[in-house]
Formats: C-alpha cells, structure tokens, sequence
C-alpha cells in the first residue's frame, strides 16, 4: 500500500514537472511550480527527484521516450509501412490542438534547449531520436522485404529525413501558430513517403 502511494506521488510530480517544462523549458522549470501542482512538500519530491536534473532525465526517460515509442509501435506490425508511416505523422496532426501547436515538440524543444549544454540530456534524447529513426527504418525494410517499398531506398537516409523533416514542420508551425501550416506540410511529407514505395 505504501509502495502503491510513493509510486503514485512519484507520478504525479513527473506529469506536473512534465507540464512545467513543456510550458517554460527545463532552465524555466521552477521546483516550486512544480510543488504548487502537486500540492507537495519539498522533501516528498526530494525523496524521489535528489535534483532538478535528476527530475529532468526521468520526464525524458518516462514520459517523453514512452510516448514516442507508443506513437510508433504500429510501425513493427504494419505490412504496408508507407501507410503506416503516414498515419503516424497524420495523427499527431489531428489531435494537435492550437495549444500544443504554440508550444511546440517536446521532444524537439528539449533538444535545441538542452543538448548543447548538457551531456546527459543530449544522450537520453539521442536515445529517442535512435528509436524512432531505427522503428522507421525497421518499417520500410519489412516493406522492401514483401514489395511496398522501392528496393532502391536507403532506409537509414530515408528515416532521418522523415524525421528531421517533420521536426522543422513541427518548428515551423510553434512559429506561425498555425495548426494549418502542420497539416499542410505534413501532408507534403507524406507525399514523399508515397514516393518510396514499390
């Protein structure tokens, strides 16, 4: 029972550090904002988090690696990966709202933060970075292996670009603030992934 109730007070502090970041950066995170959420003393967050970058890592780690890979697990059952791939980027688009659109990529956002100044940041979210790219990658080679996708396709080349391309649509669009702007390019970019197949 206690276990059950640290763990859940150790939840709750990541998903309101989670939000507190994603509104202000980590350098912008304040530990007090983050108490004020969780209605917590500092030493019930101390307990868990020895450190504002301890905080850090774990909401790269748990929340935003495990969003990504859950975003993209459809991608190692799909048997067309061209669809599949698009249906992914479109369906981060659908449920974008004018909110997230402003504020961007966490992902993204952490990475032109944090990476240049911080070693352990820059690993975790290379991590998220690697996965992606390799789940795409993975995808498109399941779909040379069965004649949807061009057998001519570097699939390392192609799933970088899908994602550098999608992470500048999704900077551009936190830019204009503009939902549209992220519709319309990721469309265009789905328009290249059609280019790949078979």
């Amino acid at each position: 029972m206690r276990e059950r109730k640290a763990e859940k007070t150790r939840e709750r502090i990541l998903q309101a550090g989670f939000e507190e970041m994603y509104q202000h950066g980590f350098q912008g995170m304040r530990i007090d904002a983050v108490l004020q959420k969780t209605q917590l003393a500092k030493g019930a967050l101390y307990h868990h988090f020895p450190n504002k970058k301890s905080l850090g890592y774990a909401i790269v780690e748990e929340i935003l690696f495990e969003h990504t890979k859950e975003l993209i697990a459809v991608l190692n059952d799909e048997s067309d990966p061209i669809e599949a791939n698009c249906s992914v980027l479109m369906h981060i688009c659908e449920h974008a709202t004018d909110e997230t659109v402003s504020l961007g990529c966490p992902v993204n956002n952490l990475s032109q933060e944090m990476s240049g100044l911080d070693e352990g940041f820059k690993e975790r979210l290379c991590g998220i970075y690697t996965h992606w790219s390799e789940t795409i990658s993975s995808s498109l080679k399941h779909g040379q292996n069965n004649g949807c996708v061009r057998a001519n396709v570097d699939t390392d080349v192609a799933a970088g670009f899908i994602i550098s391309s999608f992470q500048g649509i999704t900077g551009a669009a936190k830019c204009m603030g503009s939902k549209e702007v992220l519709v319309t390019l990721t469309a265009v970019l789905c328009d290249y992934i059609r280019t790949l197949r078979g």
